[in-house]
């Protein structure tokens, strides 16, 4: 039985965005026995640590380090329920790993849908400076036993593609130790699982799996930790075409977590397969949400231009709910990007309160016949 035939989302959580306090009480009403508190944020809100599994592999694995990146939280709920349709997979995948698993490391910025903590600190670049609450409680627990793997999990703009055509859906990245990018053999260990990975799914979401760019981040927390000897794999999740609640994104980012368990248990700390990672296509930064072309401005001379438009996700106070609003990114030619949505305004009328579309402003400007 493949994984993808028993995938089951978690039906607490249908939407993009999730509350901290909805979590919180799932956590302990629906799986208390698995849960512990290793924190409080900067707001006193609980971090909670889930454990799964008596093998003896280690894993730590964390979701929501930028807040305005729910995808892994879904997946690891999602995981669970679908196991529980199958107690084999789930026995024969949990009797040989211990898994570790952070929910929501930054609950602050979750609650506001924003990529910082509460005190405007990116979790993700504060690994030496240790100025947030949240990262201390990463890097204790990392430090608290020897972990075999570490799952970094993210997401990624709508802006990456594999080819220039396709979205990058998924992306997977081994971290690099140093600035030359040394392929060492923790690297390689990374290296293999992915590869497992993509073999899995490349069926499944064609040309659709990236390659993040393995530029070495001095200060970044996957990048740390595998300089300190614990082989660690990044998770982008990405766009999936005209699927911005990402449920389609969500579905496959929950599909590669287990096969990313299934194949560290089996590899065993081993590397064999690894090569295939370098068949993976680099992420390209390549398409806008929206390109108006050939837009006629309501000028006194002759402008013809593009006007490039990227949602923001922006979540309202009292609503459990995401709004995606457009803003202009780019005026002129932008022949050099694609949109995921193209609109040819040739002979139609450019109407606005301005002359020009205003970069960085929300669109304020209509296209009428």
């Amino acid at each position: 039985m493949n994984f993808e035939q028993i995938y089951s989302p978690n039906p607490n959580f249908p939407n993009r965005y999730i509350s901290p306090e909805k979590l919180f009480s799932y956590l302990q009403t629906d799986l208390s026995g698995h849960i512990k508190e290793i924190g409080k944020s900067y707001l006193e809100k609980p971090i909670y640590q889930l454990t799964v599994g008596t093998g003896d592999i280690n894993i730590l694995a964390w979701s929501q380090m930028h807040g305005n990146e729910s995808n892994a939280t879904h997946a690891m709920l999602d995981l669970l329920m679908s196991l529980d349709k199958a107690p084999k997979l789930k026995e024969e995948l949990l009797s040989k790993i211990k898994l570790d698993f952070i929910f929501m490391l930054n609950p602050d910025g979750s609650e506001r849908w924003t990529r910082l903590n509460a005190v405007d600190i990116d979790l993700n670049r504060d690994f030496h400076n240790e100025s947030s609450k949240e990262i201390k409680f990463l890097k204790n627990l990392a430090a608290s036993k020897k972990y075999d793997y570490a799952l970094n999990l993210h997401e990624q703009r709508t802006i990456f593609t594999t080819d220039g055509i396709h979205p990058a859906t998924l992306s997977f990245l081994a971290p690099s130790e140093d600035y030359e990018r040394t392929v060492t053999d923790n690297r390689k260990k990374c290296m293999a699982v992915i590869a497992e990975v993509y073999n899995h799914l490349k069926e499944l979401i064609p040309n659709q799996i990236g390659r993040y760019s393995d530029e070495f981040y001095p200060t970044s927390t996957g990048d740390n930790f595998i300089k300190a000897g614990m082989p660690t794999i990044l998770f982008e999740g990405g766009h999936f075409v005209n699927d911005y609640t990402r449920k389609g994104t969500r579905k496959y980012y929950t599909i590669a977590l287990y096969y990313a368990l299934k194949a560290i248990s089996e590899l065993n700390h081993g590397i064999e397969g690894w090569e295939t990672y370098l068949d993976i296509p680099e992420n390209k930064e390549t398409h806008y949400d929206i390109i108006y072309r050939n837009v006629k401005l309501n000028t006194d001379h002759e402008c013809i231009l593009d006007v490039a438009v990227q949602y923001r996700e922006i979540k309202e106070e009292g609503k459990d709910e995401i709004s995606f609003v457009p803003f202009v990114m780019e005026v002129g030619d932008v022949k050099q990007r694609k949109g995921w949505l193209e609109i040819d305004c040739t002979g139609k009328k450019f109407v606005s309160e301005t002359k020009y579309p205003k970069l960085d402003a929300e669109v304020n400007f209509k296209i009428e016949d």
